[in-house]
């Protein structure tokens, strides 16, 4: 009888170093450091979902995409994430596969192009704030978005990205093949945070350009499916207050509202820790009794075991 169900949310560096080139090559040789954590998790008897992030990958798809345009036509933004997701998911999949069986381990992993359902009125639409794809110059920036009605900003005084909206996910198309699949399968889904689509007056889903956080789309799949553990795989031990700051403060256990609590007082920066917390404090107030672990991959065994991360409870 397996220990736990345990949805593993892979941040990017589970996938990327930094530093590292962007070829497949150097993505497929950091996947087999990280997938021996998984497999590890596997053997002691936890049943395992996997997500992982798409950053990085997405935009280079669309960076290609974009340059060979006088070639071939771009490929629309949802495309793009459905290609991120297969890529990726065949990394994972193939290393996983081969780090189980060296366990004695003959379970099938699989990767599920997941389609996640957003709402077309959500409030991020009409704000977007995730950076993609390639650096302009403002003048540049001003010319894309007259000619193709694109959101320019910004970007940390690196120049100006298009923006899209990044809208909560409400339902993952997909879930019942993964709840089919679950008591033989390691399953890959959500990919990105899952590739956002809407759903049309006749019910049909339609693609859209935006990105899912694959924290809070991994929240909403380790609450569809009953998991014990909602585990976030990040680039640091534990969440933090004051980051990097003299007074920096790691926290070890903390409730829900303690983290609602930090969250209020801005101590965790958007698009980083704080769609973390906001994953774990959701599953967490949705399924009471249950937790959820923020730490780093290298770290992850210990977290199961309560002697590293974060664990919000």
């Amino acid at each position: 009888m397996a220990i736990a169900k345990v949805v593993v949310a892979l941040g990017g560096n589970a996938l990327m170093k930094k530093g590292s080139p962007n070829t497949a090559e150097a993505q497929l040789a950091v996947v087999k450091e990280t997938v021996e954590y998984i497999a590890e998790m596997s053997r002691l008897d936890y049943e395992l979902a996997i997500v992982h992030g798409n950053g990085p990958q997405v935009g280079n798809i669309v960076l290609a995409s974009e340059t060979a345009a006088d070639i071939v036509p771009p490929m629309p933004f949802d495309v793009c994430g459905a290609m991120s997701q297969g890529y990726i998911g065949y990394h994972i999949q193939q290393a996983l596969r081969f780090a189980l069986l060296k366990r004695s381990r003959d379970i099938p992993v699989v990767t599920i192009v997941t389609q996640v359902e957003v709402d077309k009125d959500d409030p991020a639409f009409q704000n977007p704030t995730k950076p993609i794809g390639a650096f302009y110059s403002e003048e540049e920036a001003k010319v894309i978005s007259a000619e193709k009605g694109q959101v320019m900003k910004e970007d940390a005084g690196r120049g100006w990205r298009r923006v899209v909206a990044s809208p909560m996910p409400k339902r993952i198309v997909e879930f019942s093949c993964l709840e089919k699949l679950w008591d033989t399968t390691i399953v890959i889904a959500a990919g990105g945070g899952g590739i956002p689509v809407i759903k049309k007056p006749d019910g049909s889903l339609e693609g859209i350009d935006a990105v899912i956080d694959k924290d809070l789309a991994a929240a909403r799949l380790a609450d569809n499916i009953g998991a014990d553990i909602l585990m976030i795989l990040t680039e640091v031990e534990k969440v933090s207050l004051n980051f990097n700051k003299p007074d920096q403060k790691d926290l070890d256990r903390i409730t829900p509202e303690e983290a609602e609590k930090y969250m209020a007082e801005g101590h965790f920066a958007p698009g980083s820790m704080l769609p973390k917390v906001q994953a774990a404090v959701n599953f967490v107030k949705n399924n009471p009794g249950k937790k959820a672990i923020i730490t780093l991959m290298s770290k992850s065994l210990d977290a199961l075991e309560g002697k590293s991360g974060t664990i919000i409870s």
